[in-house]
């Protein structure tokens, strides 16, 4: 039986740094095993910050014997974590585009915890996404800690091994970091040429103080299992996130009501990623309900196609309205209404 992503991963870990290196522990977990989703703290792999968790990781190296408080539940333990590692053979599994992101929660609560996150894609038949690169250099601009992304556990090895030396460690870090941000910029100047053009192609509205991404989301999308738009919709939120980290996101999903909100609030209250997209400091999930100025024929066009895969006469319908949609937003004819947001 073939191997899955994780198992490789796992298995060229401990192959290639073992279970020990530099006095860190290795904290990793068999294939299986559903012990990674307890926090570190609890003996897992779970990282979060004032009650809420973010994805597990697949590996972790530690301190022994060093005090750390889980800002999680504020408890104290006794084994201070320093690296978090999430790990994906994804690149030879024909993972391209924003199917990138749908790890890049996972690592992210260590991020946010101050330490050193890494997303690790196997170099594979497809590319690194550069924008995966500028997520994470954006990140490691707004949160405590330190994303960073790699394709060879080289790059791993010599963080570990530069832990303990302040200022290698340091340099180490600020070069993988103007590295990934070279290779975003310079893919970003290709397609886009400016956050104006950006925004145009990427369904984004700028203003001052906030940014409006829309996206065609589907309550049955976050309910049908084989829908993974639980990850699609956390992926693209924290493009935009980090994108634009100096402002607001509002996350606009036209077709979809308060009432559907609701409803996802009660049925996905235990749902990790439902539950990131909606504490996420500083983004806020919005509906057609909480916009004033909507025409009631654009309204009922949205709504019409609430429940239908996007496609053919569907996805025409959405693409027309989106548009006027959009201009209206622009023009402010269209405005948040943030007391009906809930």
């Amino acid at each position: 039986m073939a191997q899955s992503s994780d198992e490789i991963v796992k298995r060229e870990i401990i192959e290639h740094l073992g279970t020990e290196i530099n006095g860190l522990k290795l904290r990793v977990f068999p294939e299986g095993s559903r012990d990674d989703q307890d926090l570190f703290s609890e003996g897992g792999l779970t990282f979060g910050q004032d009650g809420l968790k973010y994805g597990s990781c697949d590996a972790c190296w530690y301190k022994k014997n060093v005090e750390w408080i889980d800002p999680f539940n504020h408890n104290v333990f006794n084994n201070a974590p320093v690296i978090a590692l999430e790990g994906t053979d994804a690149l030879d599994r024909g993972s391209r585009g924003n199917a990138q992101y749908q790890r890049f929660h996972h690592v992210l609560g260590a991020v946010k915890n101050g330490l050193i996150g890494v997303y690790y894609l196997r170099k594979g038949e497809f590319p690194i996404q550069p924008s995966l690169y500028g997520m994470a250099y954006y990140a490691s601009k707004y949160e405590k800690g330190v994303y960073l992304i790699i394709d060879n556990l080289e790059e791993l090895n010599d963080l570990l091994n530069f832990i303990d030396d302040e200022k290698k460690i340091s340099n180490y870090i600020n070069l993988k970091l103007n590295s990934m941000y070279e290779l975003f910029l310079k893919d970003f100047k290709i397609k886009y040429g400016s956050w104006e053009k950006f925004a145009l192609k990427r369904s984004t509205i700028l203003f001052e103080d906030y940014v409006i991404k829309h996206a065609g989301r589907m309550r049955r999308s976050f309910t049908d299992g084989d829908q993974r738009g639980g990850h699609i919709a956390l992926g693209e939120m924290y493009l935009t996130k980090y994108f634009f980290y100096h402002k607001k996101v509002f996350y606009l999903w036209p077709r979809m009501c308060n009432e559907d909100i609701e409803y996802l609030d009660k049925h996905k209250s235990d749902d990790k990623e439902w539950n990131l997209l909606r504490n996420e400091p500083d983004v806020q999930i919005i509906t057609i309900d909480n916009l004033n100025g909507v025409p009631g024929n654009l309204r009922k066009r949205f709504l019409s196609v609430t429940d239908i895969p996007l496609k053919n006469a569907a996805l025409k319908s959405y693409n027309a309205s989106k548009k006027i949609l959009e201009e209206g937003i622009r023009t402010r004819r269209i405005q948040i209404d943030l007391e009906s947001i809930i």
